[in-house]
């Protein structure tokens, strides 16, 4: 199904933004991609993508998002009027860490009152598809929703309910659901490299990365995720991911929250809650200018660094602890004490106190990509190609580099603009990504004839067949395997176990496990069911089912055919959210 428009929106924890390209431009240059320009605050920030918030009205109806949601939040905090209002940010990373995720989950906002996570998440994805519409129409009038495709990325590190989520909350906002794919971000990522213009190293010699046969890691670093898969590029061009996705928690937002607790280890974490509570303008004010720095901190740096601090912060410590002074606590700070000035609305901070607010985040990813290494299928990866938002960070860039000074490490130039861009390509051609990696291990429920020796007396189940085990894990697919995508995996035979049965359940399990034994065993999970009717009982127990699995894009369809009439087929979308 070939369309004349491949629309991309990339929800991100920090930052949203939407990519889109015409099939005509698209066939003339791959990379005639457009984006929009959003301006933060009066005018002093000009970025490509916007604010991951979302603002709704006392009655829970939608008012705004991104910047502009920002903006309308901190102007009724000033006057005081916010209290009603529902005002969530970041809440991106609630998808990530939730367990037992649901239809009916719930998010906390700003001030922890509670709304549906599907309403807020597709109320962000609605704006963004509307906004990405309009600015479309300013192009191809005349575009009809049956031209788009649309293409929604996630982390390739999610669950797979949390995938399906997002697919939902897609679908909710009237993307249609045929014509909606998700693609991975660091899939995604790799997809746009791979189009860019051979660049050139310190060296003058050019990276031969995709070349036929040669493998590279892909570390997406976020806001939230840090999304790592390793790819060999095929003879056709496609990609086979090597090693399954993996990753953390570990993106650009670690930074921020150095800061904050670095003002908290000061002035007590008491007066920094009591100041976001009280003064959400000024903390909005603060979280910007830090934003803006944060960009322009370099490892080589030595000059010291000014923090414009809102005077509200100051007054808010003096309420909290009438009669201390706010230098007096910093000098008698030992870590402190040489490394940070305070006076008035300015705090002042030594080049290596700032590069610290690095540390934790940028450790993180490098002992994890060291980790990576010394796995047998990706030691001989001779590149990294680093992406995302907080890759075009310049302190991440270094402690990269310096991890790995025997790998060669590729930003390309609009690092945080890969993922988006890349996932038009994807809509293009989704073909491009020929073989992953299996992330857990994939099965049916089933029962094998009873043995004693073995098997626990509580699973001895009475058949038409005899003795039989309940609850085997059947294993279809299992973790750490290859697998073709789009391609069905092996055939198994199941069959009735009682003759006048006229039907077979096909219960669908994942397990963290390579080789789980019994489905009801620690790390398995029912993903729901599959039934097979089989009316017809006059062959008694001679009657079965051929099951197999295909993993297509980041979805799994399971169909069983009944052997003996191939004619009698059916079908499931595993629903991840039960």
């Amino acid at each position: 199904m070939t369309s004349l428009l491949v629309a991309a929106i990339d929800f991100g924890t920090t930052f949203s933004g939407y990519a889109f390209s015409f099939l005509h431009d698209y066939k003339k240059d791959p990379l005639k991609i457009s984006t929009n320009s959003w301006t933060a605050g009066v005018g002093q920030l000009m970025t490509l993508k916007t604010s991951t918030c979302v603002l709704f009205d006392a009655t829970e109806k939608f008012h705004s998002f991104g910047f502009e949601a920002e903006e309308k939040y901190s102007n009724l905090a000033l006057e005081d009027n916010h209290h009603d209002w529902y005002y969530f940010r970041r809440f991106k990373m609630m998808l990530y860490d939730k367990k037992g995720l649901t239809r009916e989950s719930l998010l906390e906002d700003d001030k922890g009152k509670k709304m549906e996570a599907m309403k807020v998440c597709s109320a962000a994805i609605g704006y963004l598809k509307n906004h990405l519409l309009s600015t479309c129409k300013k192009q191809l009038t005349d575009i009809e929703d049956s031209d788009i495709k649309w293409v929604l990325t996630v982390p390739a590190i999610w669950t797979d309910p949390s995938k399906q989520f997002m697919r939902e909350a897609a679908e909710k906002v009237d993307i249609c659901g045929e014509r909606l794919v998700i693609a991975l971000e660091p899939e995604a990522a790799s997809l746009y490299c791979m189009y860019l213009p051979l660049q050139k190293d310190n060296e003058n010699s050019s990276f031969g990365v995709f070349k036929s046969g040669s493998k590279y890691m892909v570390v997406d670093a976020g806001g939230g995720t840090v999304d790592i898969t390793v790819h060999e590029v095929q003879d056709n061009g496609t990609l086979k991911e090597l090693h399954k996705a993996n990753g953390g928690n570990w993106g650009g937002t670690k930074v921020d929250s150095s800061f904050r607790s670095l003002l908290a280890s000061i002035v007590g974490n008491d007066v920094i809650e009591a100041f976001t509570t009280d003064h959400k303008y000024d903390y909005l004010e603060l979280l910007r200018d830090f934003e803006m720095k944060k960009r322009t901190i370099q490892p080589n740096l030595t000059d010291k660094i000014t923090f414009k601090v809102p005077m509200n912060l100051l007054e808010t410590f003096r309420e909290v602890n009438p009669g201390s002074n706010i230098q007096t606590l910093v000098t008698s700070n030992a870590t402190l004490k040489n490394q940070l000035t305070w006076t008035g609305d300015k705090i002042r901070m030594e080049a290596n106190l700032v590069k610290a607010l690095f540390d934790e985040s940028c450790k993180k990813i490098v002992d994890h990509v060291h980790q990576l290494f010394t796995l047998p299928n990706v030691k001989d990866v001779s590149s990294i190609l680093l992406v995302g938002g907080f890759a075009e960070s310049p302190m991440l860039q270094e402690a990269v580099r310096e991890a790995f000074r025997n790998k060669k490490v590729i930003v390309p130039q609009e690092a945080g603009l890969a993922v988006l861009k890349g996932a038009v390509l994807y809509g293009h051609q989704p073909r491009t990504i020929s073989a992953r990696v299996c992330k857990y291990t994939y099965g049916i429920d089933s029962y094998i004839k009873f043995n004693k020796d073995i098997h626990p007396q509580s699973k001895k189940v009475l058949t038409d067949k005899g003795e039989r085990c309940d609850n085997i894990f059947s294993v279809h697919v299992s973790v750490g395997q290859s697998i073709k995508v789009g391609e069905p995996q092996v055939k198994r035979k199941y069959s009735v176990v009682n003759a006048n049965q006229k039907n077979i359940i096909f219960q669908i399990y994942t397990s963290n496990e390579r080789n789980p034994t019994y489905t009801t065993d620690v790390g398995c999970t029912s993903l729901g069911k599959l039934t097979l009717d089989m009316p017809d009982t006059s062959k008694g127990t001679d009657r079965g089912a051929l099951v197999h699995m295909t993993f297509s894009g980041t979805e799994i369809t399971v169909t069983a055919v009944d052997k003996d009439d191939a004619t009698k087929i059916v079908s499931t979308n595993v629903d991840f959210l039960g």
